[in-house]
């Protein structure tokens, strides 16, 4: 009898230790971003977040923005992870909007804007030995994000190599 209640003691404790485990589990993983501090701080707080409830895919895109062109801009950070924007702009340069957005920020140098942090994230070669990359329709791109004309749907990034 002692052995019976015992048992069913252990299983209840069991179930509830299950229970709040999986609560605190799917409050962490409900696709919600934290807004970062420095660059794009004015650009999170105009954030649409597409994500479905109970989707654990990437969230679409995030608008940002106000404009008559449209295009999509994909950050990918030092560990891989995609955030995603829709822009929307009256800018003609890509690099333009952006900063307008406060997206991107850096230095300008002999050979334009050398990027060093975009969307809150900083990268810096001669500290880290990694540099932001910036690429046109999924290829590298051959001028710099300061005089590379925004085109309607393209698509832009920066992605840390």
């Amino acid at each position: 009898m002692q052995m019976k209640r015992s048992k069913k003691l252990l299983s209840f404790i069991l179930c509830i230790a299950l229970t709040v485990a999986m609560a605190l589990f799917t409050t962490g993983c409900n696709g919600s971003t934290n807004p970062s501090s420095g660059a794009g701080t004015e650009a999170n707080t105009q954030i649409e977040d597409n994500a479905q409830v109970g989707d654990n895919s990437q969230p679409e895109y995030q608008q940002l923005g106000e404009g008559s062109t449209k295009f999509t801009f994909t950050v990918v950070d030092g560990e891989g992870e995609e955030t995603r924007f829709e822009i929307h702009t009256d800018k003609e340069i890509v690099g333009e909007a952006l900063i307008e957005l406060e997206l991107i920020a850096g230095d300008e140098g002999e050979f334009g804007l050398y990027v060093k942090t975009v969307n809150g994230i900083t990268v810096d070669y001669d500290k880290d030995g990694k540099y932001w990359a910036f690429y046109v329709d999924d290829e590298y791109a051959q001028a710099g994000v300061d005089s590379t004309t925004v085109t309607e749907g393209a698509s832009y990034a920066f992605k840390v190599e």
